[in-house]
């Protein structure tokens, strides 16, 4: 059976040498080289074609989330592991994004990291227990939310003025067409568009193509 060809990207030297130490003790692991900076990492990386790249954020030059994207570019079967101090989810969404396929705090057991090197070297996705709640839960927030505002019923009135919005019209044209003030427009406008949460006549025109309004006209 082929060893699991791992390569090591972090800024402190102590911490590859933990990691190293870490993988060679694992009888189907081996480390295939190592690197402190982006730029480096990169070289040394198309010289020795790992299955996995273990990845630290926060890099100097490149950081990590540029060298994710570009190693995923030109490698697009290599997998990159991130390995971070970082909890916050926006550094989670970005590395992921650039094309990483697993996320693991630096406080983790290192079980945890043997795990997630198997796991994403399958083809999986794996996400450290300390932030894969925050993750669900920050989703079933938004979901919620949008369910919640298709959900949102306007008034007749409302509606009426919000389609004829959505149509490109003015508030001069939509008062003069149904005969009441422009000051009345703007209120109805104002207050479906709080309803809804929309900032713009774009959200406007954006609402009323979801809502199938603009094929009616």
């Amino acid at each position: 059976m082929n060893k699991l060809r791992v390569f090591l990207v972090d800024d402190h030297a102590a911490m590859r040498e933990g990691l190293r130490l870490l993988l060679v003790t694992q009888p189907n692991m081996e480390v295939v080289g190592q690197a402190g900076d982006g730029r480096s990492a990169l070289e040394h990386v198309a010289a020795t074609r790992p299955d996995v790249v273990v990845m630290d954020i926060t890099l100097p030059g490149v950081n990590g989330v540029q060298l994710t994207a570009q190693l995923k570019q030109a490698y697009p079967n290599m997998r990159v592991l991130a390995l971070t101090r970082h909890r916050e989810l926006g550094y989670l969404r970005q590395i992921m994004h650039a094309g990483a396929s697993g996320y693991v705090l630096k406080q983790a057991a290192a079980e945890a990291l043997i795990s997630a090197l198997r796991t994403v070297a399958r083809g999986e996705t794996y996400l450290d227990p300390a932030v894969a709640g925050r993750v669900l839960h920050s989703y079933l927030g938004h979901t919620a939310s949008r369910e919640i505002s298709h959900h949102i019923e306007l008034s007749e009135r409302e509606e009426e003025v919000m389609r004829l919005i959505a149509s490109g019209r003015s508030n001069k044209e939509i008062a003069a067409q149904i005969g009441i003030s422009v000051k009345t427009i703007e209120y109805h406008k104002a207050h479906s568009m709080k309803k809804l949460d929309l900032r713009s006549r774009a959200d406007i025109v954006r609402y009323g193509v979801q809502q199938g309004w603009l094929q009616e006209l």
